[in-house]
């Protein structure tokens, strides 16, 4: 094995005098305003400069929001300004505890971006009333780290994700730091628990820099953290095994910790920068042991002491509101709070309009400097259209419906390759999945680019550099939190995954999706490119891998989020696969599902076909209908998904043969959403073009992807919905072939035959006989399985129109 070479700096005694008198004062006089604001967030209906002794009329009714992890985060924004200002960085500030609002909104109110941005929240009495106003107010801002914050790109609801997002934000982002603040509960989180090794995939020549700062400040809601209960040694060693460098500050009298805090920045920035310089200007490859911080500070530093006899400052009962102040609570409580405002001197710290002090404004830093103004936060203000190769070129040869193909990923992967090739200069395209990347067919990227990987290598590998547009971890959390914060800094990606596997990222993508709902309504935030998910080695076709690896159930998670959002697309082959593609790395600010198969299958449409096809999302296929010349069809047969359509049009082929009088029609859906009615999706089917497709009356069977439900769920306020019959999967599956996994779930040609014909009276006599044989050649399947351990060879040879007279595609 090749060793693993780590660097890493010594940390020098912090004995250094960092901080001036002057500065030290002025920088604990914007840390108080901080702290000051923050209060003022949790409590003040009005009053906001305590010019008259305060009242419960000046309190709000409701008190919500979190104290306990506020403070230190107003600390580390402090000292994170001044090393902004004194060494010019671009850098950016990621909440990663729960709720770390106040901090957040109250320090971009302090270096001006809030008001810039929100006119109506001014730097003056009138604007902090406001401001207290809002914070968790009806009609206001939510209590975390929203998008409605500027310098956002993660909230509270995103517990455990703030490291993983921070590393995507510097990927191709050279000069970029990502000050991310771990909470150490969020730190007992399992993704966060990975991402410190995210360390191991960063290419300090062409990548920025994350410094974790991990805030240990001792307690969750109302138990103490891991990290916080076992010794310094056993941190330390922790840490150092994942590969970091730490840096301690521990106490809690303010002008030690100031000191230690400004000496401890001082360090890892130049260590950050040394590594890079090696890196860029010596060609260093070998792996940095990247600096980080600990900083060890009491819960609700700075707040109340005791209440009601309790003690609250650095325990759990820090972690909300600590004096709960209402009519009904004691009347000393009042005065606690009054108390505690006045205990950070706000006459020093604002003028008598309400202003910040201008010897206290000036250590913030200034334009796009700021980290509430910073671009790489509002990635659409960045983002670049992608360089994208014509996808028709890519497409199968379709000379009839039937064809065998490759597998339909297989033919999208030489337009990934040629997509990471032409935007490889720009680098702003990357392609994530948990070690999934060959196994789904996309094995073409690696015709252009690597893996990137930053820890040993041997010989046998394959794939592996320090710079790669592929990114590779085999944790869906870390290749989700990485695209997210690749995309929320203004870049493009593709996530491919299994599709049984992708509910690990079930939270992030909800999270995701409410971030883009609630920021397409905030006109100052720009676009962001779609999170594009592609789902391959889906249910269907994970007979080797078993029930475990069999599960649908990401789409009905899916669209459960706001129809502005989200789009699914369940492409029939190839050529669709290539246009559903196309479409999705052009598109902003959706999340984008596409479901498709990696093993060779038929191919039915011919790359204009598809293109028509795809465009309307829904359609006849006129070449495998024989209802043309009807008034209306006797049956409806809809198909969704690649083997869903396989076996309607062997179902169809079936019941053309033994049943030539029926008037069949056939519906393909790529376009999940466009079942759904207009009125409740942009891409929904109006009343009359549904009806047209699947008429008003007629039996339809519909053969599905995914849970068989999620279609009536859908279509339920449809006119035909008590005659739609839908199939799906049922959750039975196991090791076995291809065509029994669609028997077991009754998915199969010959059930859908059966079900057909149960809804055709008319058939008589030869339907019931056609139902036998059928019934028969279920049984003789299972024999023939059980014997030779494949399907049988009608099944694997089956092709359109081989038996049926039916005709070719135009």
């Amino acid at each position: 094995m090749i060793p693993v070479h780590v660097r890493h700096q010594e940390n020098p005694p912090m004995t250094t005098r960092t901080l001036t008198p002057d500065l030290l004062q002025r920088m604990d006089a914007y840390w108080r305003a901080a702290n000051y604001l923050a209060v003022g967030q949790l409590y003040l209906f009005d009053n906001p400069l305590l010019k008259r002794p305060l009242t419960l009329a000046d309190v709000k009714h409701m008190l919500l929001g979190h104290w306990g992890t506020t403070p230190g985060q107003n600390f580390i924004y402090v000292h994170l300004n001044r090393v902004i200002r004194k060494y010019d960085l671009d850098m950016i500030y990621v909440s990663g505890p729960g709720h770390g609002g106040p901090a957040v909104v109250g320090n971009t109110y302090l270096e001006g971006t809030y008001s810039e941005i929100y006119p109506e929240i001014s730097q003056d009495e009138e604007g902090l009333r406001k401001l207290f106003l809002q914070f968790s107010f009806p009609g206001g801002i939510p209590s975390h780290a929203s998008p409605e914050c500027p310098g956002s790109i993660h909230e509270g609801g995103e517990l455990g994700y703030s490291l993983s997002h921070s590393f995507g934000a510097v990927f191709d982002n050279p000069q970029l730091i990502v000050a991310c603040v771990v909470g150490d509960g969020e730190a007992e989180t399992g993704p966060l628990a990975t991402a410190w090794h995210s360390n191991k995939f960063l290419d300090a020549a062409s990548d920025g820099a994350v410094l974790p700062i991990l805030h240990l400040n001792g307690y969750k809601i109302a138990n103490p953290t891991v990290l916080a209960r076992i010794s310094h040694e056993e941190l330390e060693q922790l840490l150092r095994g994942y590969g970091w460098s730490p840096i301690f500050v521990e106490g809690h009298e303010p002008a030690l910790m100031h000191e230690a805090m400004a000496t401890a920045l001082d360090t890892a920035v130049e260590q950050i920068r040394a590594f890079q310089r090696d890196a860029r200007e010596r060609g260093e490859r070998t792996r940095p042991r990247w600096p980080m911080i600990v900083l060890k500070s009491p819960k609700g530093w700075t707040g109340p002491k005791f209440v009601d006899g309790l003690p609250v400052e650095g325990t759990f009962r820090a972690h909300q509101i600590p004096i709960k102040v209402s009519a009904t609570s004691p009347p000393e409580h009042l005065r606690q709070l009054e108390d505690w405002l006045k205990s950070y001197r706000p006459q020093e710290l604002f003028d008598a309009n309400g202003r910040l002090l201008p010897e206290l404004a000036e250590l913030a830093p200034v334009g796009a400097r700021r980290m509430g103004a910073n671009p790489h936060a509002n990635g659409g203000i960045l983002l670049r259209d992608l360089r994208l190769p014509d996808f028709r070129d890519y497409a199968c040869d379709v000379p009839e419906p039937g064809v065998r193909g490759i597998g339909d990923t297989h033919v999208l992967g030489p337009f990934l390759r040629d997509v990471a090739k032409l935007n490889d200069e720009q680098r702003n395209f990357r392609v994530f999945g948990p070690d999934e990347t060959l196994s789904n067919g996309l094995e073409a990227l690696f015709d252009v680019t690597q893996r990137q990987w930053d820890a040993a290598t041997e010989p046998t590998d394959e794939f592996l550099a320090p710079s790669g547009r592929v990114m590779e971890m085999l944790s869906e959390h870390q290749c989700e939190g990485w695209l997210e914060g690749y995309l929320l800094t203004g870049r493009h990606g593709l996530f491919n995954c299994y599709e049984a596997f992708i509910h690990i990222v079930d939270s992030m993508f909800n999270q995701h999706a409410k971030w883009l709902k609630v920021t397409a309504g905030l006109p100052w935030r720009r676009r962001i490119a779609s999170l594009n998910y592609l789902l391959a080695s889906h249910v269907w076709r994970q007979d080797h891998n078993g029930f475990t690896h069999q599960d649908p159930g990401f789409i009905d998670h899916v669209v459960n989020k706001k129809a502005s959002v989200v789009r699914v697309y369940l492409p029939p082959d190839a050529n669709c696969l290539l246009s559903v593609m196309d479409h999705c790395l052009r598109s902003r600010h959706y999340v984008n599902v596409v479901i498709a198969g990696k093993h060779p299958a038929p191919q039915w449409l011919s790359m204009d076909a598809a293109v028509k096809h795809c465009s309307e999302g829904i359609g006849i296929w006129p070449w495998a209908s024989n209802d043309q010349e009807a008034d209306a069809p006797d049956l409806v047969m809809a198909c969704c998904g690649d083997v869903p359509t396989l076996e309607t049009l062997a179902a169809v082929s079936i019941l053309r043969e033994h049943l030539p009088e029926l008037k069949i029609r056939v519906v393909n859906v790529v376009d999940l959403m466009r079942l759904q009615p207009s009125s409740e999706h942009p891409h929904g089917l109006g009343d009359v073009d549904f009806d047209t497709l699947f008429t008003r009356d007629r039996p339809v069977v519909f053969a599905f992807h995914a849970y068989p439900w999620l279609i009536h769920r859908l279509t339920y306020r449809r006119t035909n919905h008590d005659n739609i019959h839908v199939r799906g999967y049922k959750e039975e599956g196991t090791v076995t072939t291809p065509f029994d996994m669609t028997v077991l779930n009754e998915l199969d040609r010959f059930h859908l035959v059966m079900d057909a014909i149960d809804r055709l009276p008319q058939t008589g006599d030869r339907g019931m006989y056609l139902k036998q044989k059928l019934r028969d050649k279920l049984i003789e399947h299972k024999q023939y399985i059980d014997c030779h351990g494949e399907d049988l060879p009608e099944v694997r040879h089956w092709r359109w129109g081989q038996s049926d007279g039916s005709r070719k595609q135009p």
